[in-house]
């Protein structure tokens, strides 16, 4: 099995489905997987739990997949800098 693909989109290709739980690393905006979470969001997959130390911030990480509505449901310690 070759663990190395070309590009995000390929890596989520086979694996994203709607209603679906995802833990995301990372701490505050630091070491998030950003091209990942970008390319979680244009699959338009939805009713996502996200399980996190964090929800991001407006506009970035997983404050993008809140902002498109994408998250039904969010675990996380600290939710603060979103509205």
């Amino acid at each position: 099995m070759n663990k190395v693909f070309a590009n995000a989109q390929h890596a989520l290709a086979d694996i994203i489905k709607n209603n679906q739980s995802i833990a995301v690393g990372g701490f505050g905006v630091c070491g998030i997987p950003e091209m990942l979470i970008d390319a979680l969001k244009d699959t338009g997959a939805t009713g996502l739990t996200c399980i996190s130390n964090n929800a991001g911030t407006d506009g970035i990480g997983l404050g993008k997949l809140l902002l498109s509505k994408q998250i039904k449901k969010m675990i996380s310690s600290y939710v603060g800098e979103n509205k």
